[in-house]
């Protein structure tokens, strides 16, 4: 199976067919009802709330899937913050093919707006500091794509995409391994034997921890799992720059500056797309051919 995380141009074709089959399934009967099927309109997409805006480009594309001859100007830019009243776009299209893909459109771009704007907010709380902000694999099934690309419009970094682009031992591998040392040594093995060189992250749950791992060595990142705020800046120090840091757990808008503080090199934040609100848009017909 093709991996869809490869680019846009893989994701995005997939994205849309499956969107459209979910909402449309055998036809849109409302629209074939009432719409001549050659009827023209054209419509804009206004914002209705303050924050980050995400997903034009995606717009852009379901209109060019549904409707080959769409006419697409977009007024605002992915990334672009915004606020209540604004137009982002405007097309010109068929008409039942504008109301085809209305509702999966603004569930993808709502969502993904909400996602950057939250995002935003994390990175405005650091960015003054040496810290990245990590997204997890804590998103919705099949929208993992769209989840983590409104993170990067919002200012925040990418973790892994899953399973098989990071390698990130966590307390069950270890627990179910027999130890700490036992994991790491049989990640090591597995990827000379496999010919692979992916990134490795260890979890440690503490200090005990973090020294077998600094015995071992062989990784990339050393992930301090719910550490308290002194603890955690201990660890860092002792450390040092034999390998990255990352913070998780606990982590919120509130705690993220403190985190930060302590020096890691990562905070990691399932919340950026796990509790993201969505933004809310508006897609309105304002005038025909």
């Amino acid at each position: 199976m093709t991996n869809v995380f490869e680019s846009k141009d893989t994701f995005i074709p997939f994205f849309i067919e499956q969107a459209l089959q979910e909402d449309v399934g055998s036809g849109d009967h409302t629209s074939q009802a009432c719409i001549p099927a050659d009827d023209r309109t054209s419509a804009r997409l206004y914002v209705k709330d303050a924050g980050v805006l995400a997903g034009v480009e995606l717009a852009q594309r379901f209109f060019q899937a549904v409707d080959p001859s769409a006419q697409f100007r977009a007024l605002l830019a992915d990334g672009a913050d915004v606020s209540f009243g604004q137009v982002a776009f405007e097309v010109e299209c068929n008409t039942r093919a504008l109301l085809r893909v209305e509702r999966a459109l603004l569930n993808s771009m709502q969502r993904m707006s909400g996602i950057a704007t939250l995002s935003n907010r994390y990175h405005f709380e650091v960015e003054d500091l040496p810290v990245k902000i990590l997204d997890t694999r804590k998103t919705t099934p099949l929208l993992r794509y769209l989840e983590k690309w409104a993170v990067s419009l919002g200012g925040c970094h990418n973790y892994r995409f899953g399973l098989f682009d990071w390698i990130m031992i966590k307390d069950n591998h270890i627990d179910a391994c027999g130890g700490i040392r036992e994991a790491i040594e049989k990640v090591a093995g597995y990827q000379r034997e496999k010919g692979l060189e992916l990134g490795v992250t260890v979890e440690v749950r503490n200090l005990v921890e973090l020294h077998q791992v600094l015995e071992v060595g062989q990784i990339t990142r050393i992930m301090f799992d719910n550490f308290d705020l002194p603890i955690l800046a201990e660890a860092v120090e002792v450390v040092g720059k034999r390998f990255e840091t990352e913070a998780s757990g606990g982590v919120n808008i509130h705690t993220v500056r403190r985190i930060a503080m302590t020096g890691v090199d990562y905070v990691s934040v399932g919340a950026l797309t796990h509790s993201a609100t969505s933004l809310d848009l508006s897609l309105k017909v304002v005038g025909k051919e």
